[in-house]
C-alpha cells in the first residue's frame, strides 16, 4: 500500500497575529484554486497564534500542529505548553525533538520520549525529529547518530497511525545546502529498516525529509523510495512555496 506523503509546514517564531491568519488563508486559497491537493498538509504556527490560525483553517484540509510541548499535562512549568492544550486549541500533532529543541534547550533522546508520549496520551500524532551535526556526518557516524536518537526517542506503542519520523540533518536546516540525493536516501532507507524491526507496521510509519526543503528540490526528494513527505521551515512561511512543495507531491 502507497503511504499517503505529509507535508507540514514548521513556521517556528515568526510572524504576529494578522500574519498568520493571512499566511493560513493564503495557503488554503491556493490550494483549492489548483484542485485536490496530492498529500495530506499541517501547519505548525507559534502557541499564541494556534486559536487564530485554527479559526482560519476550520473547514480546510490543512491541519494544525504544535512546535513542541511539555511532557506534564500542568503544573508548575512557567513558559510551557502541555500537549492537552495543544489537542484543546485545535492541534492534531505535535512535533518534538526539533534540532533546535535538542541544541538551544538541551534536550535528549529521553526528554523528546517522555514529550511523544505525553502527544500519544492526548491522542495526538507525535513528529519526531532526528538527525546530525556537520561533525558527525563529516565522522561518517550519521547513520549511528540517527539510529541512536530514534530508538531513545519512540515511545512505547508507536505505530504509523500516531507516529511521524521527520529527518533532518542539522546542518541543512535553513542554510540552503541539502544533502545529495543518494545521502537522503540511504537515511530514510536506514530509519525505514530500524522502524520495521521495534515499531507496529513500521513499514507504514511516515518518513518526511526536513532540511531547506524548497520548491526547486522537492520533487527530486519526493520521489525516492522512503521520504514521505517533508517537514518545511522557511519556505512554510511563502505561500506560493509551500504550496509548490505541496503539488510536488503529485
Amino acid at each position: 500500500m502507497a503511504i499517503r506523503p505529509l507535508i507540514a509546514g514548521n513556521w517556528k517564531m515568526n510572524g504576529l497575529r494578522a500574519d498568520a491568519i493571512a499566511l493560513a488563508g493564503g495557503i488554503v486559497k491556493n490550494i483549492e484554486d489548483g484542485g485536490a491537493a496530492p498529500c495530506d498538509m499541517l501547519v505548525c504556527p507559534p502557541f499564541p497564534h494556534l486559536q487564530a490560525v485554527s479559526g482560519a483553517l476550520a473547514g480546510s484540509a490543512v491541519a494544525v500542529g504544535g512546535q513542541d510541548c511539555h511532557n506534564a499535562d500542568a503544573g508548575a512549568h512557567t513558559g510551557d505548553v502541555s500537549a492537552v492544550m495543544l489537542q484543546d486549541a485545535g492541534c492534531s500533532c505535535c512535533i518534538v525533538g526539533h534540532s533546535e529543541r535538542r541544541a538551544d534547550h538541551d534536550e535528549d533522546d529521553a526528554v523528546v520520549r517522555a514529550k511523544a508520549t505525553a502527544v500519544h496520551q492526548e491522542g495526538l500524532i507525535a513528529i519526531i525529529c532526528v538527525g546530525e551535526t556537520l561533525a558527525q556526518r563529516d565522522a561518517g557516524t550519521t547513520l549511528q547518530i540517527v539510529e541512536t536518537q530514534l530508538r531513545g526517542s519512540l515511545p512505547e506503542g508507536a505505530e504509523a497511525e500516531n507516529t511521524v519520523i521527520a529527518y533532518e540533518p542539522v546542518w541543512a536546516i535553513g542554510t540552503g545546502r541539502t544533502p545529495s540525493l543518494e545521502q537522503v536516501g540511504e537515511v530514510h532507507d536506514h530509519i525505514r529498516s530500524v522502524l520495521a524491526g521495534i515499531t507496529e507496521n513500521g513499514e507504514a510509519v511516515r518518513i518526511l525529509y526536513g532540511g531547506s526543503m524548497n520548491p526547486g528540490n522537492a520533487r527530486d526528494i519526493l520521489a525516492l523510495a522512503n521520504v514521505n513527505g517533508g517537514l518545511v521551515g522557511g519556505a512554510s512561511l511563502k505561500i506560493d512555496d509551500f504550496c509548490a512543495i505541496v503539488r510536488s507531491c503529485g
